[in-house]
C-alpha cells in the first residue's frame, strides 16, 4: 500500500476537502509545488490556480480551484488556507469568461493605480478558473 498523508483544503466558507492522498499539486508563487508524505516542512503563500489531489484510493483525482491563500506542509499533513475554493466541475465557465471581460475593460479604462491592481487581480482570477475548467475538461 503507498503511504499517504492527510489532507485539508478549508476556505472562509466550507472545508471543501479532507481525506487521505498520495500526492497534491498545488499552485505556489514561484510555481507548481508537488508535495508527496513525508515532504519536509513548508510555509507559502499560493496563487489562484487548481490543486490537484491524488486520493490514496483508486477514485479519479479531485481537482479544486482556489482563488489564492496560504499552504502549510507537515511530513504526514497538508493543509491549504483558501481565500475562495471550489471543486473544479462546480465552476460556471459563462460567469468566468463575463469576469475576464469586464476586468480587462476595467484595465483599459483604468483611473487610478489602485483600480488596476484590483482590475489584475480579477483577471488572473477569473484566467485561473478558466483554466481550471480547460484542465477538467482535457482529463474527461
Amino acid at each position: 500500500m503507498a503511504k499517504t498523508m492527510h489532507v485539508d483544503i478549508v476556505s472562509a466558507e466550507e472545508s471543501i476537502f479532507s481525506g487521505e492522498a498520495e500526492m497534491v499539486v498545488a499552485p505556489g508563487e514561484g510555481g507548481e509545488l508537488g508535495i508527496l508524505p513525508e515532504h519536509t516542512p513548508l510555509l507559502t503563500r499560493i496563487k489562484p490556480g487548481t490543486v490537484r489531489i491524488r486520493p490514496g484510493t483508486d477514485s479519479s483525482e479531485e481537482v479544486i480551484y482556489v482563488s489564492g491563500g496560504m499552504m502549510e506542509v507537515q511530513p504526514d499533513r497538508v493543509t491549504v488556507l483558501a481565500d475562495t475554493s471550489v471543486r473544479a466541475h462546480d465552476l460556471d465557465e459563462a460567469k468566468a469568461m463575463e469576469a475576464e471581460r469586464r476586468a480587462k475593460e476595467a484595465l483599459s479604462n483604468r483611473s487610478s493605480a489602485m483600480e488596476f491592481a484590483k482590475a489584475q487581480a480579477e483577471l488572473a482570477e477569473a484566467a485561473a478558473q478558466l483554466a481550471a475548467i480547460r484542465k477538467l475538461r482535457q482529463r474527461r
